[in-house]
């Protein structure tokens, strides 16, 4: 592979910083175009391949619940997004790392005519990255998380 030289030669920092945004790259680009299906989170393996293991049980819990009550889950929307509907465009990625094994990343993208910003907070388990929480911006400046969700 001809990229693979010039991997030999990043700081374990750098190499950690990449993988976290291809994550969150490959997530985003589910998004892109008119033709686009996102990401389905309906299965608990599909949540488990996004959400760290903590979170992805109260995701898990709280749809199996809502089926059994035939009502809609505590989370009735995208959380990539943080809509129902899309029409994305205009997708800014940026990764900082706040140690080796976390980081955090800003999306910032228009949907819909409307500026959004999500911000996720990622953790590395083994080589993979996952979901620890995401933090959204609501109207009036007020910030709502998707753990928090849970704890109302």
């Amino acid at each position: 592979m001809l990229g693979m030289p010039c991997v030999v030669g990043v700081t374990p920092t750098v190499a950690a910083e990449a993988s976290a945004t291809a994550f969150v790259t490959k997530i985003y680009d589910a998004y892109k175009g008119e033709s686009s299906k996102g990401i389905l989170i309906d299965t608990d393996a599909a949540i488990r391949r996004y959400f760290e293991p903590s979170l992805a049980a109260l995701i898990s819990k709280d749809q199996k619940d809502a089926a059994r009550r035939h009502d809609v889950p505590t989370l009735d929307g995208d959380p990539f997004i943080d809509a129902q509907d899309w029409d994305i465009s205009a997708i800014d990625i940026a990764v900082r790392d706040a140690s080796p094994d976390k980081a955090v990343a800003t999306v910032s993208f228009k949907n819909i005519d409307h500026s959004t910003t999500v911000v996720l907070d990622l953790i590395k388990i083994k080589s993979d990255w996952r979901i620890a929480n995401i933090t959204w911006q609501r109207e009036g400046g007020k910030k709502e998380t998707l753990r928090g969700l849970y704890r109302r």
